[in-house]
């Protein structure tokens, strides 16, 4: 997210500030385009390592319409999950697109509604018992102050898991301020997996971290966090050497929008 902070001459006139407020909205793109990129030492979504507890290289780009609030993106990560699984093909990356629409219910609340599509290209989980791994998603989310509450609720077999169309997260968290350029990042989460495996499959996660703005090549955000999850060990182990994907674990990251 970009972060940009307009700090105001002292001495201006109601009429100057006026003036300036309205070149500047005058000024602001109808279209915003912006890029970013980031390196991570664990691709942990929903606090499950998609990266066997390796870095992951990622970027994407976002594309936003202001005066309507409709929004697209693409954004990419290096993964190793479904090469690691025998039979399911060598797909490197994990490829996502999105689409929704943002606004303001008043003041301090607004929302965010959209569809998300998690693409595997030539994945063969389904070849190896399980489901295609391509999985399409619809969120809404609530925010409220530094506060949010997210639902994502699938319309496809989860991550090719067997039977588990209609599987939700629930999502709370908050991104508090502790001064400039120094955010808390807190959430915890809830996996419901439907079907035959939601004993198994069914989990909830937690983050706690902190994010620092850092004037380097032109703006960077630096990240520690402490991941962890209550997932079922034997469920959520690596194809490849057994271990735990969802360990408790610290994340670092360094990451650029431009």
């Amino acid at each position: 997210m970009k972060k940009n902070t307009l700090y105001a001459a002292l001495l201006l006139s109601s009429a100057a500030l006026s003036t300036s407020a309205a070149l500047a909205q005058e000024a602001k793109p109808d279209l915003d385009l912006s890029f970013n990129a980031s390196l991570i030492s664990d691709y942990r979504y929903r606090g499950i390592s998609q990266t066997r507890l390796d870095p992951a290289l990622q970027g994407g780009a976002d594309l936003s319409h202001t005066p309507t609030g409709l929004y697209a993106g693409t954004w990419l990560s290096t993964i190793k999950w479904i090469k690691d699984t025998p039979g399911a093909g060598s797909t490197p990356l994990e490829w996502d697109v999105y689409a929704g629409k943002k606004g303001q219910l008043s003041p301090d609340l607004s929302y965010d509604v959209g569809v998300l599509g998690y693409i595997y290209a030539g994945n063969k989980l389904d070849q190896v018992g399980l489901k295609d791994a391509n999985t399409l998603e619809l969120y809404g989310q609530l925010n409220y102050g530094p506060a949010y509450l997210k639902y994502s609720h699938a319309f496809t077999p989860l991550f090719g898991i067997v039977d588990s169309k209609n599987s939700g997260y629930l999502d709370l968290g908050a991104n508090i301020v502790l001064r400039e350029g120094l955010t808390l990042n807190l959430h915890a989460g809830y996996q419901k997996v439907q079907g035959i495996n939601a004993s198994a499959a069914s989990y909830s996660d937690y983050k706690i971290g902190v994010s620092q703005d850092v004037n380097l090549l032109g703006g960077m955000t630096f990240s520690l966090a402490a991941i962890g999850t209550n997932a079922d060990k034997n469920f959520y182990a690596s194809a490849a050497n057994g271990k735990f994907m969802g360990k408790n674990s610290l994340v670092v990251s360094v990451s650029k929008t431009f």
